[in-house]
């Protein structure tokens, strides 16, 4: 399976970095992973709603472009479906299973998601319906997808 990663701006904390990079080691018997980093538009901290929706729908252009037609897109988003570990490995099988071999996660910048983003994914997923740091979804991600990679296997890690 391939597995594209696209999110928003870059991770500078050096603690989350290696947190991923070892998730990214631990991946590779299980898929080709790939990452995409597109710039986050700066903005200032207090904006209108106008003003919000703009800087998502430049950050969703830059999305969007690294997006093939037959990529698989589940984007991450607060109004999404929560899944058990279970229920991500079984959506990972699943679309193997059917030929959907190259799968996409989305993660948004702290505005969210622009519309266009959210239409053009086929599965809106949300970790909690808590806030995390973006940059922290990715370590997130990472890790349970690594964790529904075993749940596949019947490999020991997933308790």
């Amino acid at each position: 399976m391939q597995i594209q990663i696209v999110s928003v701006g870059k991770i500078k904390e050096k603690y989350i970095n290696q947190g991923i990079n070892e998730f990214e080691k631990r991946l590779g018997p299980y898929c080709k992973l790939t990452f995409d980093e597109v710039k986050d538009e700066q903005a200032p901290e207090q904006m209108s709603d106008k003003e919000r929706e703009q800087v998502k729908a430049k950050e969703g252009e830059r999305i969007l472009s690294k997006i093939k037609p037959a990529q698989h897109v589940i984007a991450l988003d607060r109004t999404g479906e929560n899944w058990t570990s279970e229920k991500l490995a079984g959506e990972m099988e699943k679309l193997s299973i059917h030929g959907k071999s190259q799968l996409t996660f989305i993660i948004g910048g702290s505005n969210g998601l622009s519309n266009d983003v959210l239409q053009r994914a086929e599965q809106k997923l949300s970790f909690s319906k808590m806030t995390f740091p973006h940059q922290l979804m990715k370590l997130l991600l990472l890790e349970q997808i690594y964790r529904a990679f075993k749940i596949q296997k019947g490999e020991p890690y997933h308790k």
